[in-house]
């Protein structure tokens, strides 16, 4: 079996099983969504992608709007922007399992073979080999949907477009899910940065997703590309989380920004 072993476990998130569980366990304590009736299950989330000391509990919030979702979903699309390698276009990977701490997650090769086959993304291992984009949020995955297959997407220079053409063609797969990996302003002060988020929380928040840069959010193709889906889909997004890592592990001197949302279809919920 071909396996894409883990790049920064042990760095970005615990190296083992037992400290990610104990981690997992920590958020779950200080999580306001625990005790929150979760009427519908979002179609995709918007999460951040930076150490777990940083933003890992931000992110957890939001996959708790999957907890209770684990036979409906079957393969969760993580798209995440390319920190590394510079290439052309949304890259996945050719192995068939990805690796963590927590053992083995497939790929799901049916959905990447038909992706490729429509022009949509090609395939760039060494892409994917030490990117953090992804990787982080893979434990957060197994642990909430450990049945789920996974498809890793990497965005390099590539329109918007191209984005929501992938999106739509997995729209009608009612079990298929999608995140979008991003973070949000970064190296700014803690006042800077509140009020450079919070313009960009407005601009997700609205669907004005041109205004959005990668100073405002390293992952914004991704997060444009979802927005692009509302000319087309009746989409509804809940913040869940705003903070950035002066809230958590860092100073407030330079700071990077965390949002969390949720997206809902009602044309499906």
């Amino acid at each position: 079996m071909s396996v894409r072993p883990p790049a920064v476990s042990g760095m970005f998130y615990p190296g083992s099983k037992q400290k990610i569980s104990d981690f997992f366990a920590e958020c779950e304590n200080v999580s306001l969504v625990k005790n929150t009736l979760i009427d519908h299950i979002p179609r995709a989330l918007i999460l951040p992608h930076a150490g777990y000391i940083y933003s890992g509990c931000a992110a957890f919030e939001g996959y708790q709007y999957w907890q209770a979702a684990n036979e409906k979903i079957k393969t969760v699309v993580v798209i995440g922007p390319a920190h590394r390698v510079a290439f052309e276009g949304i890259a996945t990977v050719s192995v068939e399992s990805l690796e963590t701490p927590l053992g083995l997650v497939e790929v799901d090769s049916d959905i990447r073979d038909r992706l490729i086959t429509k022009g949509l993304i090609s395939v760039s291992d060494k892409a994917h080999a030490s990117e953090h984009s992804i990787e982080v949020h893979l434990p957060f995955i197994q642990s909430m949907l450990p049945n789920a297959k996974i498809l890793p997407l990497l965005d390099g220079m590539v329109s918007p477009e191209k984005v929501k053409q992938i999106l739509e063609s997995l729209w009608n797969d009612s079990d298929v899910y999608f995140v979008i990996s991003s973070d949000l302003s970064h190296f700014h002060t803690y006042d800077e940065a509140q009020f450079i988020d919070k313009q960009t929380a407005d601009l997700i928040e609205s669907g004005d997703w041109q205004a959005l840069n990668g100073s405002r959010a390293c992952g914004y193709i991704g997060i444009q590309g979802l927005l692009k889906m509302q000319t087309t889909h009746s989409l509804k997004l809940k913040q869940v989380r705003l903070i950035n890592s002066g809230d958590t592990a860092g100073d407030k001197q330079r700071v990077v920004g965390y949002g969390c949302w949720a997206v809902f279809d009602q044309e499906i919920n």
